[in-house]
C-alpha cells in the first residue's frame, strides 16, 4: 500500500494512486467501444471506406466525401488514434506516479506495445485489402492475430488499473499447480479468441437465410473453410469457459481464501453464464450485426474478468494481505481528517 503522504502540490500518494487507478480504467473502456466499432466496421463492410491508403483516408487527412462507409471507417481510424493518445497519457501517468520497474509502468507500457501492434496489423488489412468481401486464408489469419493483440492489449490495461488500485504483484514461484492451471485457461481463452475471429468472419461473408440452412453450411464437405472452421467454436468457448470457471471456483475455496479472489471468480462466472445466451441467440438469430457485436463485447469482459481472476489468485499472498490492513487502518484517519 502506498503511504498516505502530502505531495508538493497537496494532493497524496493515496489520490494520486486513485486518480491513476480511475484514469487507467477510463482507457481500458474506451477501448472496449474502439474494439467494438472496429467490428462494426467488419460487419458493415466498410472496410474499404477510406479505399487503399493508410493512415490517410482516400488520400486526404480529413476525407471529403459523405459516402457512408467512408463514415464509418474513419470515424473507427479516429477512435482508434484518441486511444492511442490515451495509452500514451496512461504510460507517462505512470512513469510519473510509480517508481522505475513498478508493475504498474510495465503494464502500462505492455499496452502501448501492442496498442501499436493494433495500429499495424489494421494497416495491413487495409494495404492488402483483406476487407469487405474477402475470404481468402490470409485475412482469416490477420483478423485471428488482430483478435489476440486485442485481447492482450485489454489484458494489459486491466492489469494497470488493477495494480494501480492497489492489487498485489503476481508471484509464479511456488503456486504449485495454480500457475498451470490457470495458464491453460488464459492460452485456452486466446484459442477461443481465434476460433472467434473465424466465425465472425464467415457470418459475414456468408450469412445464411435460416437456421437449416446455416447448418447444411457448416456440415457441407464443399462449402468455404471459413463455414466448415465455424462449427468448432461453440464447443471450443463452452469447453475453456467451463474450465476456467472451475478452475478459478477451485482455487478460490479450496487453495486460497481471499475475498476479492471471490467476487472476481463470481463476476468471471456470470460473464460466462451470460455469454453462453448471448451465443445460442447469436445462433439463433443467424448473427445479425447488433449481436456479433454484444457477443464480442461480452467475450472482451470475459477475457477481463480472467486476466484479473488469475492476478487475484497468483498475486503476493503476503503483500496483498498487507495492503489489505493498510486500507483497512487508513479508513478511521481519513474519516478524521
Amino acid at each position: 500500500m502506498i503511504a498516505s503522504e502530502n505531495l508538493p502540490g497537496g494532493e497524496t500518494d493515496d489520490a494520486s494512486a486513485r486518480r491513476l487507478a480511475v484514469y487507467a480504467g477510463f482507457v481500458t473502456a474506451f477501448n472496449l467501444l474502439v474494439i467494438v466499432w472496429g467490428a462494426y466496421v467488419r460487419a458493415s463492410y466498410s472496410g474499404d471506406g477510406c479505399g487503399s491508403h493508410w493512415p490517410l483516408c482516400n488520400g486526404q487527412v480529413v476525407p471529403a466525401g459523405g459516402v457512408v462507409k467512408t463514415l464509418v471507417e474513419f470515424s473507427h481510424r479516429l477512435s482508434s488514434g484518441a486511444a492511442l493518445l490515451l495509452v500514451v497519457g496512461l504510460v507517462f501517468a505512470a512513469r510519473r506516479a510509480r517508481p522505475r520497474g513498478d508493475r504498474v509502468r510495465r503494464a502500462s507500457i505492455a499496452a502501448l506495445v501492442f496498442i501499436l501492434f493494433e495500429a499495424l496489423i489494421g494497416a495491413a488489412l487495409v494495404k492488402f485489402r483483406l476487407v469487405v468481401r474477402d475470404d481468402s486464408a490470409a485475412r482469416a489469419l490477420v483478423m485471428s492475430l488482430h483478435l489476440v493483440n486485442t485481447f492482450l492489449l485489454l489484458g494489459s490495461l486491466a492489469l494497470t488499473a488493477w495494480w494501480a488500485a492497489g492489487g498485489a504483484r503476481v508471484r509464479l514461484g511456488g503456486r504449485g499447480k495454480a500457475g498451470w492451471l490457470f495458464g491453460v485457461a488464459l492460452l485456452g481463452a486466446l484459442l477461443v479468441a481465434v476460433s472467434g475471429a473465424v466465425t465472425a468472419l464467415g457470418d459475414t461473408l456468408f450469412p445464411a437465410r435460416t437456421l437449416a440452412e446455416g447448418i447444411r453450411q457448416d456440415l457441407a464437405a464443399s462449402s468455404h473453410f471459413l463455414l466448415r472452421l465455424r462449427t468448432f467454436h461453440p464447443a471450443i468457448a463452452i469447453i475453456v469457459g467451463c474450465y476456467a470457471v472451475m478452475v478459478a471456483s477451485y482455487v478460490s475455496n479450496f487453495v486460497r481464501s481471499d475475498p476479492r479472489l471471490k467476487r472476481l471468480t463470481s463476476a468471471l462466472t456470470c460473464v460466462f453464464v451470460a455469454q453462453v445466451g448471448i451465443g445460442i441467440l447469436n445462433i439463433t438469430l443467424l448473427a445479425p450485426v447488433w449481436m456479433q457485436l454484444t457477443h464480442l463485447l461480452v467475450a472482451d469482459l470475459f477475457w477481463i474478468a480472467l486476466v484479473l481472476t488469475s492476478a487475484a489468485a497468483l498475486s503476493d499472498a503476503r503483500e496483498a494481505h498487507e495492503d489489505a490492513a493498510a486500507q483497512t487502518n487508513l479508513r478511521p484517519a481519513a474519516e478524521h481528517t
